[in-house]
């Protein structure tokens, strides 16, 4: 069911959140819009302007990890001075109530993590952009190592324990998707009652099929997104409006 407007969309999910036991929320870029981090895939987004990288390809060209890392270093002042918004503000008040014990989110930003939820109850499909990780030992490294490394050698840095390439700890196209994050995403799905789709256009795979799941285990769907969706036509509710003003009636104080 589409909600005809928004005052009414957001009394339905008031009814539903207060209705629910167990709430998991997904979300994807369109939550952190207004914090200022831009949509990957809408049109005049970032892969509408640059072809994203493939894992393979990162991993054998040294062009490839130089350029990878010239975006990433790039965005650094948009991923620096992002602040959680309503959206996350509010999934985090539930979260803080009990409603809500985990996230699984497809963004790479840590604004979950920012807007109070411990970052072992968030489940990142696609990684983190916030720092770095060998892709053969596994190995960590922060930001400011990396772009130190980069700026004193010219070009994309190697993992000091294994010589193996860093990158950014996300999840390219190619590259395998994260075996603990699905697992304990799909045993979410799972067990809610109520699943809320945020800001996810619903199309990138396996990832999207979470909604789906959660609905024929038996849990009401909530989707919530500016555009329609592939999904929408099994959701109890579609809210069609913009994520801060939906949401923002539920942070607390």
């Amino acid at each position: 069911m589409i909600a005809p407007d928004l005052r009414s969309g957001v009394e339905q999910l008031g009814d539903m959140i207060a209705e629910a036991s167990t709430i998991i929320p997904f979300t994807g870029a369109g939550i952190s819009t207004e914090s200022g981090i831009p949509d990957f895939r809408s049109p005049g987004g970032l892969w509408s302007r640059n072809r994203p990288i493939p894992f393979d390809e990162f991993v054998a060209s040294l062009e490839a990890r130089n350029e990878a890392w010239r975006r990433r270093f790039a965005m650094e002042p948009t991923f620096a001075a992002a602040r959680p918004g309503r959206g996350h503000r509010a999934l985090a008040s539930l979260y803080k109530a009990g409603k809500i014990p985990a996230i699984v989110t497809q963004n790479i930003d840590n604004l979950h993590q920012m807007s109070g939820f411990a970052a072992d109850d968030v489940v990142e499909l696609h990684g983190n952009t916030t720092y770095a990780r060998c892709i053969g030992c596994g190995r960590a490294y922060d930001m400011a190592w990396v772009k130190r490394s980069f700026e004193t050698t010219g070009g994309a840095p190697d993992c000091s324990a294994c010589d193996e390439p860093v990158k950014t700890a996300t999840i390219s196209f190619g590259q395998a998707m994260p075996e603990d994050a699905m697992r304990r995403a799909t045993e979410l799905a799972q067990q809610c009652d109520l699943f809320l789709a945020i800001g996810s256009s619903l199309v990138v795979w396996p990832a999207a099929g979470f909604p789906m799941l959660a609905k024929n285990c038996g849990a009401r769907l909530v989707i919530i997104n500016n555009e329609p969706t592939e999904q929408d036509d099994i959701a109890d509710l579609v809210i069609r409006h913009d994520i801060g003003e939906t949401l923002g009636p539920f942070v607390g104080n």
